[in-house]
């Protein structure tokens, strides 16, 4: 034997001796860095499977049962909501405070042209859907709901669209951390100037709803950080505290995260426990479930992969693979404004600029909602043809622009798209009682839905933080030269503006 071939011999036996051990260390690595994932994917499959064990088991399950089973859940949704309005706005803050104002100001323009284009895109793919496949064609096989599901329609479309404006501008910036602004017409059957069934007649009051104003939180927020931004060094105290109070509540949501496995599990549980019928999902309203969820299939793999693709010159697949813990949950909380902190956590494991994720995430999770605007200019529709109204170019044009501002002023809780619906509605003048027709699948389709708009969220970071690059360089080129131009005096400052 040669000492080439020797040699070769060796390697050989050496190489086969180590793969096992480089295979087991792969491996390792691998759960090691995506075992939350696997866990929480995990528990939304653990909990499909018990509910329908449970249903099928022939027990009837009383409400109170139900509530048993989703208490677990119940707790996890109020940890990571808890954590949404001191999250939201230290981030937004601290990011905006941090960025010079210029750079701040490009991040936002291209975080809204991307949502914005976005969300239009997803309406009109619903649209050509819903209108070539036409899933509403046949009304002979769907029957009025029962009337306790009906919805009660007390406002008017241009009443919505005010209230999405007043709660831009909140009166108290305490109360907008409790409660948003809503619109109510009341009748009053002593004024005989009002007529029973005309709310254009009635008397227009106004009351607090529970749940944050995450729209006016977000106003303030980024007029706080511009003004913190423009008033330079005056500022370092009040940066460093919503940056320290920011990283802070970063890590108390990695704690709350790695509850998320049973979290999901007792939610998604207890969500198929208490479905009324199966029958609806898959038969009924089958072609109408299917023609929503195509739709978001080809918005979230499709569309925004070839925006993603012209935006960064790279695939998305590797990043879409990143965000399993963050659709998981998004699938289990049915909020997008709950698996927000997860979101923001995704993107720093993904190596993304903190001060561009805390800017964009947070307003994504409140204006950007793709997933909630195809499905609403689908619903509409569908209602539509199951109605025999004909859809006229403009009244299709006009089912486009509500879907879009209805999407926008939907609130990032589970099932808000049935409210703004009624606006939807509204537009092709169809009764509010109407939306009660899909309520037997809405609250899957909500998952879905929420699903999407997550990635959706998590793929804008990504993409303005490619498109943000160039600037961010010069910036801190920029940064840089005043630090080798500035006198000693200056120098401590410039470096003590660096924490």
């Amino acid at each position: 034997m040669s000492a080439n071939q020797s040699c070769f011999t060796k390697f050989e036996k050496s190489g086969v001796s180590k793969m096992p051990s480089e295979i087991r260390r792969k491996c390792f690595v691998f759960l090691r860095e995506n075992l939350l994932t696997l866990l929480t994917i995990i528990g939304v499959v653990a909990g499909t499977i018990l509910g329908w064990g449970l249903r099928a088991s022939g027990h009837e399950w009383t409400k109170r049962e139900v509530m048993y089973f989703q208490y677990p859940g119940e707790l996890f949704l109020r940890m990571l909501k808890c954590l949404i309005v001191p999250l939201l706005v230290s981030s937004i803050v601290s990011a905006i405070g941090s960025l010079d104002l210029s750079l701040s100001g490009k991040v936002g323009l291209r975080a809204i042209i991307y949502y914005m284009t976005t969300t239009v895109c997803a309406v009109m793919l619903g649209i050509a859907l819903v209108t070539t496949i036409k899933p509403g064609n046949d009304p002979e096989a769907y029957s009025q709901p029962n009337v306790t599901k009906v919805i009660k329609r007390d406002t008017l479309t241009p009443d919505t669209l005010l209230d999405l404006i007043r709660n831009v501008f909140p009166e108290n910036i305490a109360q907008a951390t409790i409660a948003s602004y809503r619109t109510r017409l009341v009748y009053d059957m002593n004024d005989t100037n009002m007529i029973k069934g005309q709310l254009e007649t009635y008397k227009i009051d106004g009351d607090y709803q529970n749940g944050s104003n995450v729209l006016g939180l977000v106003c303030f927020s980024i007029v706080l950080g511009i003004t913190l931004g423009k008033m330079g060094d005056k500022s370092r105290p009040l940066q460093d505290f919503f940056h320290t109070f920011s990283e802070a509540m970063m890590i108390i949501t990695g704690w709350v995260i790695w509850l998320s496995p049973l979290g999901v599990f007792f939610l998604v549980t207890a969500k198929i426990m208490e479905i009324d019928s199966f029958a609806d999902l898959v038969g009924r309203l089958g072609l109408y479930f299917m023609t929503v969820l195509l739709g978001l299939f080809i918005h979230g793999f499709g569309t925004l992969s070839i925006l993603f693709i012209l935006a960064t010159k790279k695939l998305p697949c590797r990043y879409i693979a990143k965000m399993g813990q963050v659709m998981a949950t998004a699938f289990g909380t049915a909020s997008s404004s709950a698996t927000m902190p997860i979101t923001i956590g995704c993107c720093d494991d993904m190596g993304l600029d903190p001060r561009i994720t805390r800017f964009v995430i947070p307003i994504g999770a409140t204006i950007n909602m793709d997933g909630t605007a195809l499905y609403e200019a689908v619903a509409a529709i569908f209602i539509a043809q199951l109605r025999k109204v004909e859809m006229s170019f403009g009244k299709i044009i006009a089912v486009s622009v509500t879907a879009t501002a209805a999407s926008i002023g939907a609130a990032g809780i589970p099932q808000a798209g049935l409210v703004t619906m009624v606006m939807v509605l509204d537009t092709v003048n169809l009764p509010a009682e109407d939306v009660s027709i899909i309520l037997a699948v809405d609250w899957l389709l909500d998952r879905f839905r929420t699903t999407i708009n997550v990635v959706c969220d998590a793929l804008g970071a990504i993409i303005v933080t490619s498109l943000s690059q160039g600037d961010i360089e010069k910036a801190r080129v920029a940064h840089e030269n005043d630090k080798e131009l500035a006198p000693a005096h200056e120098l401590t400052e410039l470096e003590k503006g660096e924490h």
